[in-house]
């Protein structure tokens, strides 16, 4: 893909800010960080259609909690197109912690995240979601 150059103006707050958030997550000059800034908006504008995404809905939850499993396995099936994988590990004997790779309509990936972070025994949620077009994937 070509890269095409611009030049931007930023009152001197704004650019700090940017130099702060380029320091913070390691970007090795400012585009980089631009880059990932307009990729996220991109990507959160998405999550309100039907364009297909991708990411992982990472819960943290009490597995001994009366009917949590069949209420989670319920959901997984409900969502198996969307489910590409799940991964399950033990925090303690009793808190686990399940990563569940997921790929499909952002709505159906936001309705999936919401019911199982809603559910009853569940101490942390969160949905992660990345664009999943064939033109971006893999650069």
């Amino acid at each position: 893909m070509a890269v095409s150059r611009f030049s931007v103006s930023l009152e001197s707050e704004l650019l700090a800010a940017l130099d702060d958030y380029a320091r913070e997550n390691n970007f090795p000059n400012r585009s980089r960080a631009l880059r990932q800034l307009i990729e996220r908006d991109i990507v959160a504008r998405k999550w309100q259609c039907g364009n297909i995404v991708a990411g992982a809905v990472i819960l943290v939850y009490d597995q001994v909690k009366r009917d949590l499993m069949n209420k989670v396995v319920a959901l997984q099936q409900e969502y198996h197109e969307e489910i590409l994988s799940v991964q399950h590990f033990y925090f303690t004997r009793t808190i686990a912690f399940n990563i569940i790779a997921v790929k499909g309509p952002a709505y159906r990936l936001t309705e999936l995240s919401d019911k199982l972070i809603s559910l009853k025994g569940v101490h942390h949620g969160k949905l992660v979601m990345t664009r999943a077009d064939e033109r971006h994937v893999g650069r």
